[in-house]
């Protein structure tokens, strides 16, 4: 299978967004001088190739201004130094890498720009971005008559392609992981290779030297996670940039202009992403009963302590929290005065007992087992097993005859918990595992299932995991940034065309990864998983839930590709289900309070909202705003006039007024 690139209109004006920055500056190639540090006056006669923008921040401001104007974006009033940086929004799922790929090729066929340095956040974006690379490179080559660029991770070994990098006509691509470059302190044992200035190949020059004396244009894939320290922003400096965009989906810092927006709103309005949908597996009943699970018991000479699951209030929203209890402890006052806990009392007895650990209220529930809060969890996990098994089927069902191959996604934080090694590095199946096949097994017989063309296809070949290894190539767990994962993300992309390629024994599709439909991964490695064939995805998470809800749908929220690696888009096709173990509720009312976290919000007019209103043009045929300081007068005049109350929020007022176009 190839994946075919559509020309898609929301993603060109993203690209033009970018390139109109540029408009009426006189761009011009920068040459200089590579020479021997250790020698001095000695040159080895080579040069290097930079860009070099004549910066004329009066006429980029006016440009910015007009790009934001025609894409309802509120103006901003000044050029962010000592570079200019910008943000572009793309909601997860959208195609973001390749935006930012095209433009690099565009920026380089308008302007000339032939330096790009891609930063990312970790291994697995970084792997992901060389991954797009790779299978973009024909249409690139079609589209943009042959342009050669060259791309390269960089490697701290390999320090020859930087200086390949500097002195190259052509276009350099080089990403890079913000880890690689974050410490460049001086007579530090842990100062990165790329600030050192005793590399034998570059003959005392530091690699960050020359990348800056190119001035490369800065390409920041989810800048809230890659400058968001003090050594990371001055890391970026160091490149000594001519520019930088931004692009993420949620933009923390946005103190930047914003160029382009497509929003979550915008992306599901438009069908660019896949409808979700929650399938809830609770292990409480409706909310009425109180809801506690025993965690563990721990005893000192003094003291026995307690750690339950259970709801606590906090400002307006009722979450899940891990709470420690000692005798004596109101449930009701612990919650935070929820009225269903004020049943359960007070604790009257903690037992540490091993094998019989307890906790006794003077309420009800009278007492919960450490054994039974096992018990149940398995049972939850379980359930959501099968049900994702369930709702995979179904969905093969329908979509199957699209030639659409279906994959489901299952994150555990305990490798232990799916695939064990004996003493002769045997693999053994353990408690995940065994579910899965046993559920499967029952589940496939089932007479709805038999037209599915792999529906013989053994249960413990439908099924996989993708672990990061130990140095005896034992899986373990991981926090997705080191080496190992490195190693990991490299399978997952490798495999991801033969993912989506369904099992067709007549066609000679019977690879191993033909046949593999249900996936296992660590939950660390929640960012490595971007296929848009995964319709299921299900957390079966032992301890507390690292991963985010926008974590959770942003790994399957791209349109399902067929067998020709064509987009199908249309929400008949693209519903991406999520196995909670909370009510749709629940994870709704999460989901919102985690863009509002991330600066996002929702039907809220801020001071600058009507900054960006046409009132007229200039003598140059430009758009005049109506501008940041009017529009702060025209959110008071409805504030004033009960338009919008204090915190921006639309009234009903307003919405009569405007049913009725009465505003004034």
């Amino acid at each position: 299978m190839k994946i075919q690139f559509d020309e898609l209109n929301y993603q060109q004006d993203a690209i033009n967004s970018v390139l109109r920055v540029f408009e009426g500056h006189e761009i011009n190639q920068s040459l200089f001088t590579i020479s021997d540090k250790r020698n001095q006056g000695s040159f080895f006669g080579e040069h290097g190739v930079g860009n070099k923008v004549i910066k004329n921040y009066e006429r980029m401001l006016r440009n910015v201004n007009q790009i934001q104007i025609d894409n309802g974006i509120p103006i901003s009033d000044s050029i962010p130094l000592p570079f200019p940086q910008f943000n572009i929004e793309m909601e997860t799922g959208t195609g973001k890498t390749f935006v930012y790929l095209k433009s690099i090729l565009e920026l380089n066929k308008s302007y000339g720009f032939t330096k790009f340095v891609i930063v990312v956040p970790s291994v697995a974006i970084k792997e992901g971005v060389m991954k797009t690379i790779e299978v973009t490179k024909d249409y690139f080559k079609a589209q943009m008559n042959s342009v050669i660029y060259n791309s390269f991770m960089y490697n701290s070994s390999k320090l020859d392609e930087v200086r390949n990098f500097a002195e190259s006509n052509n276009i350099e691509i080089m990403v890079i992981n913000i880890q690689a470059f974050s410490k460049g302190k001086k007579n530090n044992d842990n100062m990165n290779i790329i600030y050192r200035d005793d590399m034998d190949k570059l003959n005392g020059i530091r690699p960050i030297d020359l990348i800056a004396e190119t001035n490369p244009i800065i390409i920041i894939d989810e800048p809230q996670s890659v400058d968001n320290t003090e050594n990371a922003k001055k890391a970026i400096e160091a490149l000594n940039p001519s520019v930088s965009f931004r692009y993420s989906a949620t933009h923390k810092n946005t103190e930047y202009p914003l160029l382009y927006r497509l929003g979550p709103v915008e992306a599901y309005q438009q069908e660019l992403v896949k409808q979700i949908e929650v399938a809830g597996i609770k292990n409480d009943v409706d909310g009425n009963e109180a809801y506690i699970k025993l965690l563990n018991v721990k005893s000192n000479k003094t003291t026995i302590t307690a750690s339950v699951e259970m709801y606590v209030s906090s400002k307006g929203n009722i979450d899940k929290k891990e709470i420690k209890l000692k005798q004596g402890d109101d449930l009701y006052l612990k919650s935070k005065r929820i009225s269903t806990y004020e049943k359960v009392g007070f604790v009257q007895e903690i037992s540490a007992e091993p094998g019989n650990e307890y906790i006794e209220f003077s309420g009800e529930p009278s007492i919960i087992r450490l054994s039974q809060s096992n018990e149940n969890d398995r049972q939850i996990k379980r359930g959501q097993i099968r049900k994702t098994i369930e709702e995979h089927l179904d969905k093969e069902l329908k979509l199957n005859s699209q030639g659409i191959k279906v994959l489901s996604l299952f994150f555990i934080d305990k490798v232990e918990k799916y695939r064990s090694y004996d003493e002769n590095k045997n693999m053994v199946k353990e408690e995940y595992a065994q579910i899965f096949e046993a559920e499967y097994n029952k589940l496939i017989k089932k007479e709805k299932y038999k037209s599915l063309i792999d529906r013989h296809i053994p249960a413990e070949e439908v099924h996989d995991g993708y672990f990061s290894v130990d140095g005896k190539g034992i899986p373990k767990n991981t926090k997705g940034e080191t080496a190992a994962d490195e190693s990991t993300y490299k399978i997952i992309m490798k495999d991801k065309e033969q993912l989506l390629t369904m099992y067709n024994a007549e066609k000679g599709k019977t690879d191993k990864a033909n046949k593999l439909r249900f996936i296992f991964s660590h939950s660390a490695l929640k960012e490595g998983w971007d296929n848009p064939n995964v319709f299921q995805i299900c957390t079966l998470i032992e301890t507390k839930d690292t991963i985010t809800k926008r974590q959770k749908i942003g790994r399957g929220l791209r349109i399902a590709v067929n067998q020709e690696g064509q987009r199908v888009p249309g929400f008949e096709t693209n519903t991406l289900t999520v196995m909670a173990n909370e009510s749709y509720e629940d994870f709704a009312n999460g989901l919102q309070r985690e863009y509002e976290e991330e600066g996002m919000k929702f039907g809220i007019f801020e001071e600058n909202s009507f900054s960006s209103i046409v009132i007229g043009t200039n003598d140059l045929g430009e758009k005049i705003p109506l501008g940041t300081a009017n529009s702060k007068i025209l959110i008071k005049f409805m504030k004033e006039n009960k338009y919008i109350d204090s915190k921006g929020k639309g009234s009903l007022k307003l919405a009569e007024a405007i049913e009725k176009d009465e505003l004034e």
